[in-house]
Parts: structure tokens; sequence; C-alpha cells
């Protein structure tokens, strides 16, 4: 049904649907104290709007909101239609801790009370 439409008008079309998901995310990717938003995120990566994607490579971190959500590996991109889509290599999940070296016994005490 679209290819029935006139290129311009696609054209309007495709750029407001872009800039309604990018109204709706609240992902965003970081890298060197930049920002920019997500349009859209697959499980082998992500992607950004044309206009203001930067030529990314290497380490990045992923946040939703305010909320650390992952540190990723950048190895390559692609320009589909109006986004720059980029690939994961590693995609490691941001924790609030340091990993435990030892098995945690689920019964055990929380503290010890003083006499």
């Amino acid at each position: 049904m679209l290819e029935s439409l006139p290129q311009s008008i696609r054209t309007e079309l495709h750029a407001a649907q872009s800039k309604a998901a990018t109204k709706k995310t609240r992902l965003r990717v970081e890298v060197n104290g930049e920002s920019y938003k997500i349009e859209r995120m697959t499980s082998t990566g992500f992607a950004l709007g044309l206009d203001d994607a930067p030529k990314l490579r290497g380490l990045v971190d992923i946040y939703d909101g305010g909320h650390h959500v992952s540190q990723c590996l950048i190895v390559a991109a692609a320009q589909e239609g109006g986004q720059m889509v980029y690939e994961f290599k590693r995609n490691t999940a941001a924790n609030d801790g340091a990993p435990l070296d030892f098995e945690r016994i689920k019964d055990a005490p929380i503290a010890l009370l003083g006499r």
C-alpha cells in the first residue's frame, strides 16, 4: 500500500514515525560524555536516527532514563533507511554491586545481636 504513495509522502511518513518512536523511548546510549537517543533496540544491536548518529565504535553505555542497563562493545554499523544501525560484539548487563566470590547461604543470619 505504501508503494502507491509518492516518494515525498513516504519520506514524510517515515520521518513522523521516527520522531514518534524517539519520543516514546527513554533508552539512550552514552559515549565520551555525549548522549544519543536510541530509536530501536534489538537483541543484536540498536539504531539511532541518521541525523544525529555519530561514528560510534568501541565501548558504550546504555541507559533507560537514569538507570544504567548495560555496557556494550560496538563493532559494526550500517545505514538502513533513515537510521544508523550498530551491532554488539559484547553486551554485558550492569550490576548494582560487585560480584560475590563465595556462596551466600539462604537462611544465614543477617546480623549478630550483642548481649
